[in-house]
């Protein structure tokens, strides 16, 4: 009968994973300081970012290191956006949301994990108009849809969308108002499992089998990219797809 992996493997697994985590966070802070200023309270941008790492439990020493590089207190390293956009197997939509220090390395990387699985690379705005900009604050099963349905129409949010196969809601809202709503939030006592400013599509494309099975290695494959920090796709995937 064969060993499972060893406790330290599997430490140091989680901590790969983690320092991965970190560092998508820190490229966050770093771009959305330098483009909005060093002050979350006037950066929406960066408070988000900062929340995120704070969420991971990184350091405040950590977070403000990484503001004061942005900003130019402390010597650092420039990440340039950029957004890359192409088709997965099946006809599904991916938006690949970059920062980077060197374009010509990410564009090679990111048109090499679509090959290998079968998908093609775009060109801009190829894919971008199926998907829209928002803000999701996501509860889970069983929460109290009256309670949270009143308090996100008094914060000012969009829309509140209820799942009715297990009761979890998600709260819809402006980006611009993402922040305000989610204190509005937690303010009446419901604070979100999961809040973020995401891309969602209108449409999701249904995909099973074998191309689901190809759609999830891409969709992982670019996710575990340094310099990738978001993907998107309008896939529907069944549980097969995991397989």
């Amino acid at each position: 009968m064969g060993r499972g992996p060893s406790i330290e493997s599997r430490k140091n697994a989680v901590d790969a994973q983690r320092g991965k985590i970190f560092t998508k966070i820190i490229r966050e802070i770093s771009v959305a300081a330098r483009a909005g200023g060093g002050d979350p309270a006037g950066n929406p941008r960066l408070r988000s970012a900062i929340d995120k790492g704070l969420s991971v439990n990184m350091s405040k020493d950590v977070i403000e290191r990484a503001v004061k590089k942005a900003t130019g207190e402390l010597e650092g390293v420039e990440y340039e956006e950029i957004r890359y956009e192409g088709y997965a197997p099946g006809g599904v939509a991916v938006i690949v949301d970059c920062l980077t220090d060197n374009r010509v390395r990410t564009v090679a990387d990111v048109r090499h994990a679509f090959g290998k699985f079968g998908g093609n690379l775009g060109t801009e705005g190829s894919v971008a108009f199926m998907f829209r900009k928002l803000g999701v604050l996501s509860y889970g099963a069983g929460a109290d849809e009256d309670a949270i349905t009143d308090a996100a129409i008094e914060a000012g949010a969009d829309d509140v969308v209820v799942y009715p196969e297990d009761g979890a809601i998600d709260v819809l809202t402006a980006p611009d108002a993402f922040n305000d709503v989610k204190d509005a939030m937690v303010a009446a006592g419901l604070a979100p499992d999961l809040a973020e400013v995401t891309m969602r599509a209108d449409n999701d494309i249904a995909v099973e089998g074998e191309t689901a099975q190809q759609v999830v290695k891409l969709l992982r494959w670019l996710e575990d990219m340094d310099d990738v920090q978001n993907v998107y796709s309008n896939a529907d995937l069944g549980e097969d797809a995991y397989a």
